[in-house]
């Protein structure tokens, strides 16, 4: 049975748990993640079946309890502060501790990404924070999920298919959220994944995309897609345990697609001049001043 998985439960559990930390310390990994504001630390595992206890950094001696794990490793002062109310680690801290935390490489690398759609840090400014770490327990395992990272999915499912495409499928880097127009300058789409070699788009069709509305409006993107000269693929929910079955469904769509030079194309990547382009996430948090402080932090 799924556990429930409410934004206010969630906070609930790490505001509980917070509350025994009576010294020094705070809360981190996901926990942090998650008061700070990235949303798909939703504290749950195995595709939302199991529920995570909640990590602390504690430097008092805390009684066992199952809804809570513990370290005692070294936090720096400058490494946590107190956050509406509860004392967290700070962004960098807590994602150091959440990709080591997690086994597999591939899910630690969603984990950056994940922070990264939530616009908390970055892949360039999360790897500068673990080239300081030469010591720590984990940091090569660190290094290899930054490798693997990407600023611009915008959901789990989306970088988990994207991870097929670059290892499974061993394909050329693709353009993730990138933005698709045609020759007068109006907005085809924006596909989770694209390769502008091939001129192929391949979308995530999770459970919210089955109702009416996201229904009809994936087909009038599909069609606008090969309106204009672009091959599709879709990978729906449920399907990315067949990492194999997905590799060779982009090795088809792949094969399908046109390869046309760009003076024959009948779309581009260019934005229009009447329009804003998207602003890089490493640009925003220099923007906005956060960049600095993850240097620092």
């Amino acid at each position: 049975m799924r556990v429930d998985v409410d934004g206010s439960i969630v906070e609930q559990r790490i505001l509980e748990q917070a509350g025994r930390i009576q010294g020094y310390g705070a809360v981190t990994a996901w926990g942090a993640l998650r008061w700070h504001g990235a949303t798909f630390f939703d504290g749950t595992s195995e595709g939302g079946t199991i529920e995570l206890p909640v990590p602390l950094n504690s430097h008092t001696k805390l009684n066992a309890d199952p809804r809570f794990t513990m370290t005692q490793e070294q936090l720096a002062p400058t490494e946590w502060s107190v956050v509406d109310g509860i004392p967290v680690a700070t962004i960098q801290r807590a994602l150091f501790d959440e990709v080591r935390r997690r086994p597999s490489v591939r899910e630690a690398a969603n984990a950056i990404s994940m922070t990264a759609a939530a616009r908390l840090t970055s892949r360039h400014l999360f790897a500068l924070y673990v080239a300081q770490r030469h010591a720590w327990t984990g940091v090569p395992h660190a290094r290899m999920a930054v490798a693997l990272a990407h600023d611009e999915c915008r959901s789990p499912q989306e970088f988990r298919m994207l991870l097929v495409w670059k290892l499974d499928a061993d394909l050329p880097q693709p353009l993730c959220n990138r933005e698709v127009y045609d020759l007068d300058g109006r907005l085809i789409g924006i596909p989770d994944l694209f390769d502008p070699v091939a001129g192929l788009a391949g979308e995530y069709q999770g459970e919210d995309h089955k109702d009416g509305k996201r229904h009809r409006e994936d087909v009038e993107r599909e069609e606008r897609f090969r309106d204009h000269g672009i091959e599709t693929f879709e990978v729906v929910g449920g399907e990315l345990g067949r990492r194999q079955f997905i590799a060779a469904r982009m090795h088809h769509a792949r094969a399908r697609a046109k390869f046309l030079p760009p003076e024959s194309r009948a779309w581009t990547l260019e934005t229009p001049p009447w329009r804003t382009p998207p602003e890089p996430l490493d640009a925003y948090l220099h923007r906005i001043g956060r960049a600095d402080q993850l240097w620092r932090t």
